[in-house]
């Protein structure tokens, strides 16, 4: 049984870790020049969190280094995509929002994506991905939580 079970969870996070690496592969073909999927993950959240984020909240959102937030904004904010204000309540803060140039190229690459992301939608079928989306998030949501 223990068998059964290893060679399943091997399977599914075989199918999940290439699924994500095609996904990323044809998600890096589209996007604006210079904008890295890191940048376009971080402007995607902005755009749907409505509001601006402090680098250590965008960190801890994604689940790495406020080291690594800092450079990825940086990177951002030196293209125009996002805002870097201070905290106007705690100076030694900051906070992050999207910029209209970083709405537009976040737009611009769901738009590249979305007769792919469609296709593959219609192909699989719609009751099969409202069928598996919750188990995705239970995933997601489980390994999250491990950390």
């Amino acid at each position: 049984m223990a068998d059964d079970n290893n060679t399943l969870a091997v399977a599914l996070f075989s199918e999940v870790l290439a699924a994500d690496q095609l996904m990323r592969n044809r998600l890096g073909k589209v996007l604006p020049r210079g904008m890295e999927i890191s940048h376009f993950s971080v402007l995607n959240h902005l755009a749907f969190s409505g509001g601006e984020r402090s680098p250590a909240q965008l960190a801890e959102t994604f689940h790495v280094t406020r080291g690594a937030m800092t450079n990825t904004l940086n990177k951002l904010e030196w293209a125009g995509y996002v805002h870097i204000r201070p905290d106007w309540d705690d100076a030694r803060r900051k906070m992050v929002a999207i910029s209209p140039a970083g709405r537009q190229a976040r737009d611009y690459a769901v738009a590249a994506l979305a007769p792919m992301l469609n296709e593959v939608v219609g192909d699989l079928g719609t009751e099969k991905v409202r069928t598996v989306l919750p188990v995705l998030r239970e995933l997601r949501a489980r390994l999250e939580r491990k950390d």
